[in-house]
C-alpha cells in the first residue's frame, strides 16, 4: 500500500485558493491520522465493559497508543480509504465479594496488532492480556474476553464503516460542493441527504417565518440508556469532544457544543420524554424553540426515539436563511451518529 503523499504527482491537484475541487473530480489524498487517534480516544477511553455483573468490574481507562497511517483519497467523488493502524489499550478491572468488599483490583491491556483496508471485511486480532496471573485475575481476563471483544470489535466496525465514508474528508466534500453548487443563485443549496422533505407532524402549522422539524431516530439499545445519555454531562461532553453543562432536573438549564446551544429543561418522563426550551446561540435575543423527544421499544433491545421541534426561526439574527437545514443537519450528524458511534448504539 502506497504511503500517505506518494500517489503520483500527475494526478495529485493541490487546492485551489477558493477551495473548489468541483464535484471531488481531481484526485485529493487527505491525512487521517491525527483524526484516528482522536477516534480512538473517543470511541474507547472510558467503555464500561462490565459494571456489577457476577461481583465484576471491568473499563477501558486509556488508549495508550495508536501508530501507523490512515488517509483518504478521492476521486471523482469516490472514496478510497487507506489505513494499516496498530493499537494499545489499557483495561482496569476489579472483583467484589457479595458485601461490595473489594477482593482484587487487576490491570491489562489490549492490542490490536494489525488493523487494514485490506482486512475491512474481516474481524482483527484482538488480544487480551492481565498483570495479575492470580485466579481472579484470570478471571478478570476471560470476563473481559467474553464481554469485552464483541464491544471492541463493534467500535473497530464503527471506525471502519467511517473511514469508507471518508472519515474526516466527508464533511469537507460536502461543504465544499454546497459551495459550489450554491455560486449564482441566492436560494441555499442542500446536500441531497439534508434537502430531503422532512415528514410535517400531522395537521402542525408553523407560526409564519417559523419551521417545524420532524424526526424519527433508532437505536440498539433500551430507552433508559439513549435517555440517560441525553441528560448526561460528561457523555455529551464524550461523544461530541465539546464543553458541555446538562442538568438532569426539571427547571435545569443546559449548555451544549461549547454554549452554541443552551436551554431549559421543561418536562421529564423517566426513560419515557424530554421536553425542552432550546436555542442557538445566534439566533434573535430571547427566542427558544420547543424541542420534544419521545422514547418507545418496539421490541427488546430497539429503542425508537421520535422528535419534534417547533419554532425554529427560518433565518437567524444575521439573517441567514439556513438555520432549519444546519439544526435537522445538527440532530441527525453530530448528536444522534455521535451517540450511535460513540456508543455502540447502532442497528
Amino acid at each position: 500500500m502506497a504511503k500517505f503523499g506518494e500517489g503520483d504527482k500527475r494526478w495529485i491537484v493541490e487546492e485551489r485558493q477558493d477551495g473548489a475541487n468541483v464535484h471531488n473530480w481531481h484526485w485529493s489524498e487527505k491525512d487521517c491520522y491525527d483524526w484516528t487517534c482522536k477516534r480512538f480516544d473517543a470511541l474507547f477511553e472510558g467503555l464500561v465493559v462490565l459494571s456489577g455483573e457476577g461481583g465484576l468490574w471491568i473499563k477501558i481507562s486509556k488508549v495508550e497508543s495508536v501508530k501507523g497511517e490512515a488517509y483518504v483519497n478521492i476521486r471523482k467523488g469516490k472514496i478510497i480509504p487507506g489505513y494499516e493502524i496498530s493499537a494499545v489499550m489499557n483495561w482496569e478491572g476489579e472483583a467484589k465479594d457479595g458485601s461490595g468488599n473489594s477482593l482484587a483490583t487487576v490491570q491489562g491491556k489490549v492490542e490490536l496488532p494489525y488493523i487494514a483496508d485490506e482486512n475491512a471485511d474481516e474481524d482483527p486480532e484482538v488480544k487480551v492480556s492481565v498483570m495479575d496471573e492470580t485466579s481472579l485475575g484470570q478471571r478478570l481476563k476471560e470476563a473481559f474476553l467474553a464481554k469485552g471483544k464483541p464491544l471492541v470489535l463493534e467500535r473497530i466496525a464503527s471506525y471502519v464503516k467511517q473511514m469508507a465514508n471518508g472519515g474526516p474528508a466527508q464533511e469537507e466534500m460536502q461543504s465544499k460542493n454546497l459551495e459550489v453548487k450554491g455560486k449564482g443563485s441566492n436560494k441555499p443549496v442542500l446536500d441531497e441527504k439534508v434537502s430531503a422533505k422532512p415528514v410535517e407532524p400531522p395537521k402542525a402549522k408553523a407560526r409564519e417565518g417559523f419551521k417545524t422539524i420532524t424526526m424519527t431516530e433508532r437505536f440498539h439499545c433500551r430507552p433508559r440508556d439513549l435517555y440517560e445519555v441525553l441528560l448526561d454531562e460528561n457523555r455529551w461532553k464524550g461523544f461530541t469532544q465539546s464543553n458541555a453543562k446538562v442538568s438532569k432536573e426539571v427547571g435545569g438549564m443546559f449548555s451544549i457544543f461549547d454554549g452554541a446551544v443552551t436551554g431549559v429543561n421543561q418536562e421529564l418522563e423517566e426513560n419515557r420524554l424530554i421536553v425542552q426550551k432550546w436555542r442557538f446561540a445566534n439566533w434573535n435575543d430571547g427566542h427558544y424553540s420547543t424541542v420534544c423527544m419521545t422514547f418507545e421499544e418496539p421490541e427488546i433491545g430497539t429503542t425508537v426515539l421520535k422528535l419534534t421541534q417547533t419554532d425554529v426561526p427560518e433565518e437567524d439574527r444575521f439573517g441567514n436563511a439556513t438555520v432549519y437545514e444546519t439544526t435537522r443537519r445538527g440532530w441527525k450528524e453530530l448528536i444522534f451518529h455521535k451517540i450511535r458511534a460513540v456508543f455502540g448504539y447502532g442497528l
